[in-house]
């Protein structure tokens, strides 16, 4: 397939010949069409992927304290989705399924330790269909999983590199905690592997890309361990903390499955060496920096040839709990561990768009190829555009978002409420409106057996054995 030439390229091309010269650059520019030599306009696509991101972001009013000017500057100039969820609360799963289209009850990669490749050795993945349609698909840091880059998605990618870190960890003074730590470095920005990143993406948006192009960005944190030069920890002092609105008998009237993914002992740990407060001041001063790293590349973009022809979507790949439902960690299918930020901003997507429908970022890959006139792979993609609610942010959805935690535990989402039902059969019921804090499980309610019935009709039906580990 030929590639697209963008009005930059037209512009320059025109400029050389006779007629153009005459003009001058303002004049073509006034004439000249957004994109030539299409028959479909193809808009650049930056793809920023953060991780461990959930709601607590500016514009999501997850946390009172919460500074993401960067991200909430993007909101603004797009559509966010304020009920937006992952389709595994897991690194590997989630992304595998939102760059494939295909659900982890589908696939039968359900934790962090299958490869891709080898639950879906056919798979079109969303950059590998980029690349096949004449896009330069180009990437850094964190987009697939660590261990699994996909290298046939890319002309060119770049892994997530080391980071610094401190001589005597950790920096919590929780025995044997392994990477589950937070605290200041006295380093530089510049040494953090996620500034490497956005000053590589930036290089990229000022030395003159290929278009049409698609750009992986990649960013770690908030991912633990929550480390970051101490100027972000001191954004946020200690004794000035919110603590998250926590109900200490949360986990009375959740079934077993559910109790048994609640990392209590991580609770335990934390609160009994009086680290909450330290916790969450690591997991804000964290969230700041990577938005501070956002900034620069959303900057590097508004600033080159490219602004106006580039589509940004911005996600996180799952929520996570700094001690809600006793529980810290992603691994669960509530709330907090399922709820992250999706943004997208762009050509022809109007500014300020906030959408309430619930979606999910099993839906990011079916909008992109529809916003960008690609071909999806034939019977591959399970979720849907979002190209309505981007021209019309409330517009009828009436599709719940569906997460899976390992093999037959789900969770259905949609405005109103939230139904999980385990492979044992155990059960929960929300009422989202009434009970946003998920403390009290309706699930036995009988008034409420229809809704039940209703919410389980969304239940996925194939639930495929566990792909192969590595």
């Amino acid at each position: 397939m030929g590639r697209c030439q963008s009005r930059r390229e037209f512009l320059s091309t025109a400029l050389r010949g006779a007629a153009g010269a005459a003009l001058g650059w303002s004049a073509l520019e006034a004439i000249a069409p957004r994109r030539a030599g299409c028959d479909v306009e193809r808009p650049n696509v930056l793809f920023i992927a953060i991780d461990d991101l959930n709601d607590w972001v500016g514009h999501l009013g997850g946390h009172p304290q919460a500074r993401t000017p960067n991200i909430d500057a993007l909101a603004d100039r797009g559509v966010t989705f304020t009920h937006a969820y992952c389709s595994a609360p897991a690194c590997n799963p989630s992304r595998a399924s939102l760059l494939t289209g295909v659900r982890p009850s589908t696939s039968g990669v359900y934790d962090n330790r299958q490869p891709l490749r080898k639950a879906m050795p056919d798979a079109v993945t969303l950059p590998q269909l980029f690349r096949q349609s004449g896009y330069r698909v180009i990437g850094r840091g964190k987009i697939f999983h660590g261990r699994y880059p996909d290298p046939q998605s890319w002309d060119e990618y770049i892994p997530k590199g080391r980071e610094p870190r401190p001589e005597t960890p950790p920096l919590n003074g929780i025995p044997e905690t392994g990477n589950f730590d937070w605290g200041p470095l006295d380093v530089s920005e510049d040494e953090m592997d996620d500034a490497k990143v956005a000053a590589w993406c930036v290089e990229q948006l000022r030395g003159g890309l290929q278009e049409p192009f698609f750009l992986g960005c990649g960013i770690f944190r908030p991912h633990l361990r929550w480390y970051a030069p101490r100027k972000y920890f001191e954004m946020f002092p200690e004794d000035e903390i919110i603590l998250p609105n926590v109900n200490e008998d949360d986990l009375d009237d959740v079934p077993e499955t559910g109790r048994r993914f609640a990392r209590t002992h991580d609770h335990e740990a934390v609160t009994s060496t009086d680290n909450w407060r330290r916790a969450v001041q690591g997991y804000l001063a964290c969230g700041t920096f990577c938005d501070a790293q956002v900034g620069k590349v959303l900057d590097a973009l508004y600033a080159s040839p490219y602004a106006e022809d580039t589509i940004v979507v911005l996600w996180g790949d799952h929520g996570w709990h700094l001690g809600q439902k006793l529980h810290w960690r992603k691994f669960a299918l509530w709330e907090e561990a399922t709820h992250a930020p999706l943004v997208f901003a762009g050509p022809e997507i109007a500014a300020g768009g906030v959408s309430p429908r619930t979606v999910s970022f099993l839906d990011v890959y079916p909008t992109l190829v529809d916003l960008c006139g690609v071909q999806p792979p034939p019977g591959q993609l399970e979720g849907r555009s979002l190209r309505t609610l981007l021209e019309d942010p409330k517009a009828a959805w009436g599709t719940p978002a569906i997460t899976t935690h390992r093999r037959n535990n789900h969770s259905v989402r949609t405005e109103s409420w939230r139904y999980i039902r385990y492979a044992d059969g155990g059960e929960e019921l929300y009422d989202e409106v009434d009970d946003p804090l998920e403390w009290t499980n309706l699930a036995d309610e009988p008034r409420l057996a229809e809704v039940k019935r209703n919410l389980g009709q969304w239940l996925p039906e194939v639930n495929a054995p566990d792909a192969p580990h590595e």
